[in-house]
């Protein structure tokens, strides 16, 4: 049975972001709670509850790996993938081991995240997908033009990297309306699950400027799966090298897609503060 506000015992959480995409992370390995949709929505509202981009969950792994990861999008819906996410629960689990590497599970397969100088962790989110079942679309399109305009915007690339995206080259990114534009793009007919929106200006071949309408969320400060589409789709046109700084309104992440598939993003976390979801909130 699905947790409830009415059955849910007093609980702890952490604040934390990476690059301003924010987090709500809970950690489950030791409790059976799962939470409602409507639940999610009430933690994740800025004025009402704790607020946050996503919701994050740390449960036991259910296979090999360190932990599963169970991640809520602001609107309540489950979301196979997050790159920011990924990142910020690595570092708590690589802070309660004495391990260089650990795995996290996810709907969208395993995470491999470590350690790197500083406060950077580095994650490795698996293979880009480029094939129109695979991203997914509703039908057999060329994935490298998709045919799609919306106001300014038009011929983007489709990329599946654990979840849907939509990328837009343009000249200017802060002349693209993203709040209007976004919405509309995101519940395009061709994208049968939703899709991330990216509009991103190439700088030059090893540097990316981004701006993300996220699926369930609005706009971000940084996605880093949605860095990472940008990149694939960037290297798919002939526009930049396989190796690039993506600079997101919160900053920049480290992507590289080597040549055997998967692609690599490195960035900085940051714990906010904890806390504990006050009982008059619960019921």
């Amino acid at each position: 049975m699905a947790t409830t506000k009415a059955n849910m015992a007093e609980y702890p959480f952490r604040k934390m972001h990476g690059l301003g995409n924010d987090f709500v992370v809970l950690d489950a390995r030791d409790s059976a709670m799962t939470l409602t949709p409507e639940f999610a929505k009430a933690i994740s509202d800025r004025k009402t509850g704790i607020g946050c981009d996503q919701i994050l969950i740390i449960r036991p792994a259910i296979g090999d790996g360190d932990a599963f990861l169970e991640i809520r999008n602001a609107d309540g819906g489950v979301v196979a993938s997050c790159g920011n996410g990924s990142r910020c629960v690595a570092r708590l689990l690589l802070d309660e081991s004495d391990k260089e590497e650990i795995v996290i599970e996810t709907r969208a397969g395993p995470v491999i995240a470590s350690n790197l100088s500083g406060d950077l962790i580095s994650v490795d989110m698996g293979p880009a997908y480029d094939n129109w079942r695979d991203i997914p679309l509703a039908e057999n399109t060329d994935t490298l033009h998709l045919g799609i305009t919306e106001g300014p915007l038009h011929d983007p690339v489709g990329v599946g990297i654990g979840n849907p995206h939509m990328v837009f080259f343009v000249g200017d990114i802060q002349a693209i309306d993203l709040t209007n534009l976004g919405p509309k793009l995101e519940h395009h007919t061709l994208y049968p699950e939703r899709t991330n929106v990216e509009v991103v200006q190439v700088l030059n071949r090893k540097n990316l400027r981004m701006r993300v309408w996220e699926r369930g969320a609005g706009i971000t400060q940084a996605c880093g799966t949605g860095a990472c589409a940008s990149m694939i789709a960037a290297v798919r046109r002939g526009l930049t090298d396989r190796k690039v700084t993506v600079s997101l309104d919160g900053g920049d992440l480290e992507i590289e897609w080597p040549t055997n598939g998967h692609v690599t993003m490195a960035g900085p976390t940051t714990e906010i503060f904890t806390g504990i979801l006050n009982r008059r909130f619960l019921l």
